[in-house]
């Protein structure tokens, strides 16, 4: 339903054609970058691999990509893991449509850009002052949730998944999923890999 107001909404501006619909993280990477477009339109929860999945992926083989997140999640996480993979800009979906529309113009001429409530959670965060250990932490991985960054330590340490389970007095069925969500999010395709990433920022030494 939202895609098809969206569309409406873009068909609607001056000199602004849509050229292409995606429906997965893949397929967006992959269509992005055979057209080129002026700004890419993203959201976060998209199948295989996700929105945060495919801004990274666009940015580090078209560094010059204007991505405008779109999306529902306004947490703090997911608002600095975007905006750390690359996006320019990042609006609500129940914003309305004349923000989105000047979000859209902004992004297309190299502005950054965002909706009033994330505009104030950045101002926020940046005049919080100096953050404790433990939120330095969440900023190197922002778009890990915090039981990800505790599992994610304990990897670092050499832990195995029943140890992790048992210090955590969790499930080892939920180690197992953590440790493949965070291997996704981190990009890794390992253990070993996990933790040399973890421990490079500060994580289980």
């Amino acid at each position: 339903m939202y895609k098809r107001q969206l569309r409406t909404l873009l068909n609607s501006l001056p000199e602004t054609d849509v050229v292409g619909e995606a429906t997965s993280g893949a397929s967006a990477v992959e269509m992005a970058l055979a057209l080129r477009p002026d700004v890419i339109l993203m959201d976060l929860q998209m199948p295989e691999g996700g929105g945060l999945s495919a801004i990274r992926r666009l940015t580090g083989e078209w560094p010059e990509a204007r991505i405008l997140v779109v999306t529902l999640f306004e947490d703090d996480e997911s608002v600095f893991a975007a905006l750390k993979a690359g996006a320019r800009g990042y609006v609500l979906k129940d914003a309305e449509e004349g923000e989105i529309a000047r979000a859209l113009q902004a992004v297309a001429q190299g502005e950054a850009i965002f909706s009033p409530t994330i505009a104030a959670r950045l101002m926020d965060y940046f005049a919080a002052g100096p953050a404790s250990p433990q939120a330095a932490h969440g900023a190197t991985f922002p778009e890990l949730t915090e039981r990800e960054r505790e599992v994610l330590t304990l990897i670092a340490r050499g832990r195995s998944n029943a140890q992790i389970a048992d210090e955590l007095s969790i499930s080892l069925k939920t180690v197992r999923n953590h440790a493949s969500n965070i291997f996704n999010k981190l990009q890794v395709a390992d253990r070993t890999q996990a933790a040399i990433r973890a421990r490079e920022a500060g994580l289980g030494l």
